[in-house]
């Protein structure tokens, strides 16, 4: 099983990229960036005075209702990315032959659990307890 690279978007601005788009994307662990956002963020972590005031101050904190409203759907867009990229995990610690016990231990929860947690998603390809 490998981890698919398609469909994926920037959780920062949440542009879709990836393979046969224009926007190249990177990163690991769920989080992807796209090349605009690294620009921006290497220019602000490069500017003392950029820097200084991304700390002072939370990017919601400067936003409009109407602006914390538009980007309520982009969260949950990157969340859903990252729940999509946990499952695409499991599958393949499963497929490695790691059992339930051991993949529900290391997320702090009984082997049932991880199993009612994630292989239901997989049951298409024969997951069992």
């Amino acid at each position: 099983m490998s981890i698919a690279r398609e469909g994926r978007i920037c959780s920062f601005c949440a542009t879709p990229g990836g393979p046969g788009t224009d926007v190249p994307l990177v990163g690991g662990l769920g989080a992807q960036i796209c090349r605009s956002c690294v620009d921006t963020f290497h220019g602000i972590l490069h500017d003392e005075e950029r820097m200084a005031a991304a700390r002072g101050v939370m990017p919601w904190d400067r936003m409009s209702d109407a602006e914390v409203l538009a980007a309520l759907p982009q969260i949950l867009a990157s969340a859903e990315q990252n729940i999509s990229f946990a499952q695409e995990w499991v599958e393949m610690l499963h497929d490695r032959g790691i059992t339930w016990a051991e993949i529900g231990r290391v997320l702090g929860v009984t082997r049932q659990a991880a199993w009612e947690r994630f292989a239901k998603k997989s049951a298409s390809k024969g997951a069992t307890a």
